[in-house]
């Protein structure tokens, strides 16, 4: 089996048999986002360029054994970490999965494959002091603003959009595409919520508070040129939507006005979110709904943020600690 990375993702899809379907399923039926296919796509890709380059010649699913599986699990853990190792076998498993209900394989060699263990890695988020100062830029930013004319006033419409940005982002604990995408239609200001289409296109309702609500008012009311049903909320000066990355490049340098780690993501916010309504007596479930987390397991990591953080405070001032 070969040592080196692959260095591009070739084969193409049409020379991996039934990749081509198996990403129409995820896209329809599965109804995944196209960031999760792209990844699946690519981990399918990655796997039999790898095999073609070990074997010499392009190897059809039927041929894949248990052997070829488990040398791609060790050899990946040489160049990959072992979250991303997680992720191409549940990539490779699914499509296998998909494989054996069309009949084209008699059975999947990636099933009771041992992986490498995961660490237990807690969630990095902002304290409720750094928020309060993340949050204050944009505002401390429109009281020191000088300038007149279209210059004065496209300041000023991005002062108060990226209030919105940061105050929806950590108001509502959004994740940054869910952001991105959010249109003016998905709002009830009235009630206070948000109509979020999250991952696997699922639904929900998400609260987002009394301040985000203040700040969305605010610029509909002086800068929303149209407030029609699919009319993105936050756009770029010359009307183009942001995306994800956009959000990204924008935020950093709230944080860096801020004097905060650069380092820092959207997500992170996600996560201050999460651990501060926890910190402040939040049932586990609702906040388990306002995430649209699929499972209980998954919010129960901000429960443990929790927990470490009284760990430190007993070892810090008790006695016997």
């Amino acid at each position: 089996m070969p040592v080196n990375p692959p260095a591009t993702p070739d084969p193409a899809p049409e020379r991996v048999p039934h990749l081509a379907e198996f990403l129409n399923e995820l896209r329809g039926e599965r109804r995944l986002s196209p960031n999760t296919s792209r990844n699946y796509e690519q981990a399918v890709r990655e796997f039999f360029l790898w095999l073609k380059q070990g074997e010499g010649r392009v190897i059809e699913p039927e041929a894949v054994n248990r052997m070829h599986a488990r040398s791609f699990i060790i050899e990946s853990q040489r160049r990959l970490d072992r979250r991303t190792v997680h992720l191409h076998v549940s990539a490779l498993r699914a499509f296998w999965k998909f494989l054996l209900r069309r009949g084209h394989v008699p059975s999947s060699p990636w099933v009771g494959l041992m992986l490498p263990k995961l660490a237990k890695k807690l969630p990095l988020f902002l304290t409720e002091e750094h928020m309060r100062t993340l949050l204050a830029v944009p505002a401390q930013l429109a009281e020191n603003q000088t300038g007149e004319g279209s210059d004065g006033a496209k300041r000023a419409f991005e002062l108060s959009r990226d209030r919105v940005m940061l105050e929806v982002l950590y108001g509502a604990g959004l994740r940054v595409s869910e952001l991105s995408n959010l249109s003016w239609g998905q709002l009830d200001l009235e009630d206070g919520i948000a109509r979020v289409r999250g991952k696997g296109s699922k639904e929900r309702l998400c609260p987002l508070g009394a301040t985000a609500v203040d700040a969305l008012r605010t610029h509909r009311a002086n800068f929303a040129k149209s407030t029609a049903h699919t009319v993105p909320v936050l756009t770029q000066a010359n009307g183009k939507p942001i995306s994800p990355r956009w959000v990204q490049l924008r935020l950093k340098t709230f944080l860096k006005l801020a004097g905060l780690p650069l380092d820092l993501s959207p997500h992170k916010l996600r996560h201050s979110f999460a651990t501060h309504l926890l910190n402040n007596g939040a049932d586990l479930r609702a906040v388990q709904e306002m995430l649209g987390h699929a499972r209980l397991s998954t919010t129960q990591i901000y429960t443990h943020v929790g927990i470490a953080r009284l760990q430190e405070a007993h070892r810090r001032a008790h006695p016997r600690a």
